[in-house]
């Protein structure tokens, strides 16, 4: 049922042969790593490989065993010959899961017909944004991984997905994405709901292109420093992270309606708003740790809404440590202390009056 290739270096010709040898086995599940092509110059042609391939044409497009391929650290030492004739092959195979990784590829074809992919993973490639544009014969599609490659529009991103009818989750983390809003639209698939944009070039206009009904949400190490408010409305979002930004404080919830899990480590938070989980009332975990906390008086609204909130902090008290003033760093939120006196202005002057 499950076969695996460790380390194959052949001419391209007999790997082709070894492919639809398996294609005819019962083997469901084949995967090849480090896969090296190579052909003697007599093959280096496009009418020396198009009787081989349109063999594999016809092979792929019949309903057999295999249900999943994947190649894997993939290099190509056959030169000079048209790549659009290989992408096809791949594009029409009659499979549900295809995995082509680390191997270079700058592009893929849309398919002809309707595929049966539903899993489709091209994560550390050379893809770019042209990747399936006007395309719709990827209806059945379900999962999409695209990390590590070259996309840097994200309005395009979205066109890609407009007509892929069961799309539900998405990965374009470690790219090159941006987004300048200038009232742009974009149009996602209504299905997706799982979305990764984390590790790319996106700053606050992300939000004026996000999936209407996205309910995960990663924006993890981009450059957001504020959350626009009444820019998107969000109302199926559960799960947001805003990890590795440049955050001055926490977001509300006005077009969250329905955020569950917040995720705001490792930002430039000094004094977070202590009022949060008034504004954010679903809000069941709040992960705030690791940011430069200034501990002063205002901190101290913050620090007691962590008493209040029934354990919504997550990762407390080991990771929310003061940074600010210098002669309290390293010290635990839950050990800065300050006198009422010393916080409340008002009650100072009088003090300071009846003493004189």
């Amino acid at each position: 049922k499950t076969l695996t290739l460790e380390a194959v270096d052949l001419q391209w010709a007999i790997i082709l042969q070894i492919f639809m040898l398996i294609w005819y086995s019962p083997v469901e599940h084949l995967t090849v790593r480090n896969l090296t092509f190579r052909g003697p110059l007599e093959e280096l042609t496009e009418y020396a490989f198009q009787p081989l391939l349109s063999s594999v044409e016809q092979l792929i497009s019949l309903d057999g065993s295999m249900k999943a391929l994947t190649l894997e650290h993939v290099r190509n030492k056959v030169y000079y010959f048209n790549q659009e004739i290989l992408y096809r092959q791949f594009s029409e195979m009659n499979i549900a899961n295809l995995t082509i990784a680390d191997a270079y590829m700058p592009h893929m074809l849309c398919p002809n017909r309707t595929s049966s992919f539903q899993y489709l993973n091209f994560s550390h490639n050379a893809l770019t944004d042209e990747l399936f544009q006007n395309c719709g014969t990827l209806a059945d599609l379900k999962l999409l991984i695209l990390q590590k490659n070259k996309f840097e529009s994200l309005r395009k991103v979205s066109f890609m997905t407009s007509r892929m009818k069961s799309l539900t989750y998405l990965d374009m983390s470690n790219n090159l994405l941006r987004h300048d809003g200038a009232g742009v639209q974009c149009q996602w698939a209504e299905s997706l709901a799982e979305l990764d944009l984390s590790s790319n070039q996106l700053a606050g206009a992300v939000f004026e292109c996000l999936p209407a009904n996205v309910q995960k949400l990663s924006l993890r190490n981009n450059q957001i420093s504020n959350v626009p408010s009444g820019v998107a409305e969000l109302k199926s979002l559960e799960e947001l992270n805003l990890a590795s930004n440049r955050l001055a404080d926490l977001p509300g919830c006005s077009g969250f309606t329905s955020l569950q899990f917040l995720n705001v480590e490792m930002n430039s938070i000094l004094t977070p708003s202590a009022d949060f989980f008034q504004s954010c009332p679903r809000v069941r975990e709040l992960q705030a740790g690791h940011n430069p906390f200034q501990c002063s008086c205002e901190l101290q609204a913050f620090i007691r809404l962590e008493r209040r909130s029934g354990g919504k902090l997550f990762g407390w008290p080991a990771a929310y440590v003061c940074e600010y003033p210098e002669g309290l760093r390293g010290t635990e939120l839950k050990d800065f202390h300050l006198s009422p006196l010393a916080c409340n202005t008002t009650l100072l002057l009088v003090t300071a009056l009846l003493l004189t």
